[in-house]
């Protein structure tokens, strides 16, 4: 029943934003705003005094600190992510977040529209911190891609604990315990609030697979939080341990009859 609850992924998918032949493991953009042509001068380093024409959001041409370089030179602002956030704008963050990554890819996936997961290694580490940083700063540490990680460790790395504890599946009404994806946007929590799960923003498609998901925790931005993690991990080891011995003897756990691993090759 567990299992056949995962086949309405198709059906149910929480990201209903991409189309139907969207690539495996793609992160695509959400809006089909046309995009407004900059003209960028020679003040970008260029070797001629020639113009370099990007197509970008209005959002990536600020002069703002909060900035960076593209593959292609172009610079990228994260002030309007920082300007949703603040505002507690979660469902736009989401979708900053998702066009930020995109540019931050590469020239290949701006042409294309949406990231494979092989192009999140093109993202730079001081890019994909800064995205994580405003994250949290403004969710209370709630909300991150290192917030995702380090839940994602401590369900060692099971992607369906990982989406029910992040609330990106639902618990079905049924006899016997089942969980499901949720539908984009309405069933997702776009509120800071007490009932919204750690680690529920920003999303992450996963449609097809989880090797875009997998490419961002994985991104050596975040190999401190896999450092962190891990003593984490010893400290509550050796108290189990302590507190589970029984005049030296160690006490096992029972085994969750609830979680339950779908296969992720379709």
């Amino acid at each position: 029943m567990a299992t056949n609850s995962l086949q309405s992924l198709h059906h149910h998918s929480f990201l209903r934003r991409h189309h139907s032949d969207a690539s495996p493991s793609a992160l695509k953009p959400t809006t089909t705003t046309p995009p407004t042509s900059l003209s960028l001068s020679s003040s970008i380093n260029t070797p001629s005094n020639s113009m370099i024409t990007f197509s970008l959001s209005p959002s990536t041409t600020s002069s703002s600190s909060s900035s960076s370089q593209t593959s292609t030179s172009q610079p990228v602002s994260f002030d309007l992510l920082q300007q949703h956030l603040s505002a507690q704008n979660f469902r736009q963050a989401d979708e900053e977040t998702r066009r930020l990554l995109i540019v931050l890819a590469g020239e290949a996936a701006q042409k294309r529209g949406y990231v494979f997961f092989s192009e999140v290694k093109f993202i730079s580490e001081a890019d994909l911190k800064a995205i994580d940083d405003l994250w949290r700063q403004y969710s209370d540490n709630k909300f991150g891609y290192s917030v995702q990680k380090k839940i994602w460790q401590k369900v060692k790395k099971d992607f369906t604990r990982f989406f029910m504890k992040v609330g990106w599946m639902k618990k079905l009404e049924t006899e016997i315990e089942q969980y499901n994806y949720r539908a984009f946007p309405n069933e997702f929590i776009w509120e800071n609030d007490k009932e919204t799960p750690e680690g529920h923003l920003p999303l992450t498609n996963a449609l097809r697979g989880t090797q875009l998901l997998n490419s961002i925790l994985t991104h050596p931005a975040f190999e401190s939080t896999e450092e962190e993690e891990e003593e984490e991990d010893q400290k509550e080891d050796k108290v189990g341990e302590d507190k589970g011995s029984d005049n030296g003897v160690l006490k096992s756990k029972p085994l969750s009859n609830r979680v339950f691993k779908p296969d992720y090759s379709f």
